[in-house]
């Protein structure tokens, strides 16, 4: 176990790096990561905001991707020492300290695998860093880690954290069940609360939330950039409004299973959004097996969030465990995108704002207090400052939307005169 004691040091030591912003940390460390590399090195990590690769997440082998076998990004492997230490400090950057053993503990599993089979495709290495457009404390950009069983896929919208699916672990072995590592279990958490919540279920619950005895070979929702809503809704299982309250809290510990790998405060900014579970519309449901050892698959679902899990491979010991977000992954705000396109300019609609200058708005006090990035109108005044729009036309029995974003303690509004 002396490998695992060095990455924990390692952790302790890298964690006390980050008492700030989480969106700041992040964008600081993802900068720092970028200049320790040369051209060519930068040619392979980075990518445009809008590249279609941003949306393409694997959690197989690199080999196995179609169509060419290949997983973009700057590979762990092709990283000069001092620069690997970087790429960790920007997992780190997204993860707590748990969340950040975990993932280093699935990629010490690569080297395990390595040992059972001796494939080359079973590499510790064989982890890529990908950032997406510009790292800025208050801009727009994303980034990615991923290889075999791993992919963290953050998203950030005018410097705040907007979204962290998907969000996918995966183990294999689980159970390490012999050699120098026999008895290490990864992703315990995940089956071991979920079989004492399935335990606790009385007969008419256990009817309701077991949909089969067969577990399916993987999870549903797969690797597609969208979670198929048809494959989910109508939603099936148990319904949070049918448990007790130590089954709600047993619920709740499954999720923060999940949840909890993330830094908390980039959980508090996801959740302050949508809540995690929902009081009236939650639904727990489970397939396979109740017993230790055999297969078994079960997924938490609310009308936003989905959490899934499987572990059927292997004599069921090969775990995929996922977070998924129906209408937000990758930040990709599904609503909007139907604004966007069923209310467009010239279907009774008028736009405001031409998403690149202040044309048709003005101050009445600290004007350099706003300006336009990444398509948003931002505010950052050190007191108070008022934009107003200006139309000579008014509008009369009107309907108006806008998408807002406002930072924790924040005092701003919108006024109609």
């Amino acid at each position: 176990m002396k490998l695992l004691t060095i990455v924990t040091l390692f952790l302790a030591l890298l964690g006390k790096a980050f008492a700030h912003d989480p969106a700041t940390d992040m964008a600081t460390a993802a900068q720092r990561f970028l200049l320790s590399l040369d051209d060519k090195a930068k040619k392979e990590a980075v990518f445009s905001w809008k590249d279609k690769e941003r949306e393409r997440w694997h959690f197989v082998p690199g080999n196995f991707i179609k169509p060419n076998g290949k997983r973009l990004g700057l590979t762990l492997g092709n990283m000069k020492p001092a620069q690997r230490t970087l790429a960790h400090a920007l997992l780190a950057s997204g993860l707590s300290h748990r969340g950040h053993l975990e993932a280093s503990t699935i990629m010490i599993l690569e080297q395990i695998l390595f040992e059972m089979e001796g494939r080359d495709i079973r590499d510790p290495s064989l982890y890529h860093v990908s950032i997406f457009g510009k790292p800025d404390a208050s801009g727009t950009w994303g980034w990615r880690f991923e290889g075999h069983h791993l992919s963290l896929n953050f998203t950030l919208v005018n410097g705040r954290i907007f979204s962290v699916t998907p969000s996918f672990w995966g183990a294999s072995p689980a159970e390490v069940k012999e050699g120098a590592f026999k008895g290490l279990k990864v992703l315990a958490d995940e089956e071991d609360k979920a079989r004492k919540f399935v335990r606790s279920l009385s007969p008419p619950q256990r009817k309701m939330a077991i949909l089969s005895d067969k577990a399916p070979r993987d999870i549903y929702s797969g690797q597609d950039s969208t979670v198929d809503r048809k494959t989910f809704f109508p939603p099936q299982g148990l319904p949070i409004t049918k448990m007790n309250s130590r089954q709600k809290g047993w619920l709740n510990e499954i999720v923060q299973a999940y949840v909890l790998k993330h830094r908390p405060e980039v959980v508090e900014q996801v959740s302050s959004r949508n809540p995690l579970l929902d009081p009236e519309n939650t639904y727990f449901a489970w397939a396979g097996s109740q017993k230790a050892g055999e297969g078994h698959y079960y997924r938490i679902q609310t009308p936003k969030f989905l959490f899934e899990y499987d572990s059927t491979q292997n004599d069921a010991n090969h775990v995929h465990a996922v977070w998924r977000d129906f209408d937000g992954d990758f930040g990709r705000d599904l609503l909007g995108e139907h604004l966007a396109k069923d209310h467009a300019p010239g279907k009774g609609w008028v736009s405001m704002f031409d998403g690149k200058t202040l044309k048709g708005w003005k101050a009445n006090e600290n004007e350099d207090s706003f300006s336009v990035k990444n398509g948003c109108i931002v505010a950052n005044a050190p007191g108070r400052c008022h934009l107003f729009y200006e139309t000579k036309k008014p509008f009369k029995n009107f309907e108006f939307k806008a998408q807002v974003m406002t930072l924790p303690h924040s005092n701003s509004g919108i006024y109609y005169s």
